[in-house]
């Protein structure tokens, strides 16, 4: 286990989740830049406009957008007509328009700087893949990738190519996570024990596929089904609920685990576990993943510590559908402890968040590692606030763009790696992916993990899934 990542790379971890405050610089500024100067423009494209991806339109339209991409033309409109409302600076005529990534990196990856990928997480890896080996600095929504192995093939080639990274867990650059290291470091509950973490979320399923339907209208359905098995068109997969199935997406966890299980990954310098389980689950079949889990990662004592145990609650009790009561805290399929907690102290927790139970005390964080505080609030006051000892993320200095965005497009100028870099976000999502292998394996059934061969020992038919097999022309 040590071959696979030894101590230094565990501290850069740690010591990364501020590195640009203080200007780092992991490597000089790549030559490939067609703008190297700070001040300079650099030119961007993002793959996934729609939902989540507007984050990152947002982001490249503060630069100069040259290239936009998605399989939908609908959202490629919406989205060309958001730009001329709220940015009418930009001359979206200068802006060309794909519906599949493969040919805008055939015909434009020489005007092109930065790549952000929005897609579902099945083409993660194959979009980010190729902006890598162009050499385009690559921002890419969470989860990292679809599998274990594009995770560490993708971290490797970002290393390889030196060009500056960013994952989506905006957590990740927040004053919370150096906060909640901070106090820990300063032994405000002492050794870690349990985790338990939670989250505003209900993915999944029952059953098979619906009937095949007709493709709507505008929906490039090849290029949406891309590196996975072909399939006809159905409904509950675009342009929201393909999370749910197992070919596309990665479930309640691969939603939300690289937000709140990074918490306890970095403040706790985790590797890789032991072994994982599902505890407990409701629904999912074959092809969809179960409506509700509790997840157990179980990791062994490392520099002195002791072995600590991580765990993740949800989905929703009483619904049959992935998106019934996302707002219905009472419904919510949350750690007892929280419960317990709630119940004793008069505090409401709310719809998601991390709990860390330790030798001396309980701390508790909200999502994406948001205001740690000790529990009960008279512990928290009694401890004194630790020296700010973590190097910050500096504030976005751009309207509308969040400071994670903000960061990586800094880096780019600069020439160092922004907080969540694939050598912090590839672990990370590798962790998150061993909760799905433990889903698929159900309840009651302990997965042990090789980290160095990449494999499931005691499950090889789990392994199927850390590898992935491509369609013909969309191979990673």
């Amino acid at each position: 286990m040590r071959n696979w990542m030894n101590r230094r790379r565990f501290l850069g971890r740690l010591a990364g989740v501020g590195a640009a405050a203080v200007g780092w610089k992991a490597f000089p500024a790549p030559a490939f830049l067609a703008d190297p100067a700070p001040n300079s423009k650099l030119q961007t494209a993002v793959i996934g406009c729609a939902n989540q991806g507007m984050v990152s339109v947002a982001g490249a339209v503060s630069e100069r957008l040259v290239a936009l991409v998605d399989v939908d033309d609908n959202h490629l409109a919406q989205t060309m007509k958001a730009i001329e409302q709220n940015w009418p600076d930009v001359k979206v005529s200068e802006i060309c328009q794909f519906a599949d990534y493969r040919k805008m990196f055939d015909q434009m990856h020489r005007q092109i700087d930065v790549v952000f990928v929005a897609t579902p997480d099945h083409h993660h890896a194959p979009a980010a893949m190729r902006a890598i080996r162009l050499g385009k600095h690559v921002y890419v929504e969470k989860p990292l990738a679809h599998s274990i192995e594009e995770a560490r093939r993708l971290t490797e080639a970002a290393r390889q190519a030196k060009v500056v990274t960013q994952m989506g867990n905006q957590g990740h650059s927040g004053e919370g996570l150096r906060r909640l290291c901070e106090y820990l470091q300063a032994g405000a509950i002492g050794n870690v024990l349990e985790v338990y973490c939670w989250a505003p979320t209900g993915r999944g399923g029952l059953g098979g596929r619906p009937p095949a339907k007709p493709v709507p209208p505008g929906l490039h359905w090849d290029e949406w089904i891309g590196p996975a098995p072909y399939r006809d068109y159905h409904d509950e997969l675009h342009p929201q609920q393909w999370r749910s199935w197992w070919e596309f997406g990665g479930g309640s966890v691969g939603d939300w685990g690289c937000h709140n299980l990074d918490g306890p990954f970095t403040a706790l310098q985790l590797g890789p576990p032991e072994s994982v389980e599902a505890l407990e689950q409701f629904g999912g079949s074959e092809e969809r993943f179960p409506l509700r889990n509790v997840i157990r990662w179980n990791y062994p004592a490392r520099d002195g510590k002791p072995p600590v145990k991580v765990y993740w609650y949800d989905g929703y009790f009483g619904t049959t559908e992935s998106t019934a009561h996302e707002d219905d805290v009472a419904q919510q399929n949350r750690p007892p402890i929280v419960l317990e907690l709630e119940k004793k102290y008069g505090r409401q927790l709310k719809s998601g968040g991390i709990i860390f139970v330790g030798e001396k005390g309980i701390l508790h964080c909200g999502n994406y590692v948001g205001s740690p505080r000790l529990i009960p609030e008279e512990a928290h006051k009694a401890f004194p606030p630790p020296p700010k000892t973590l190097p910050r993320v500096k504030p976005s200095d751009r309207p509308g763009v969040g400071m994670h965005v903000a960061d990586f497009l800094r880096a780019c100028k600069e020439g160092y790696q922004p907080s969540s870099h694939f050598e912090v976000a590839g672990p990370l999502t590798e962790m998150v992916l061993l909760g799905c292998l433990a889903i698929k394996a159900g309840p009651g059934k302990k997965v042990l993990w090789d980290p160095v061969k990449m494999e499931c020992p005691n499950m090889p038919e789990l392994n199927a899934l850390v590898r992935r097999r491509y369609r013909p022309g969309w191979e990673v």
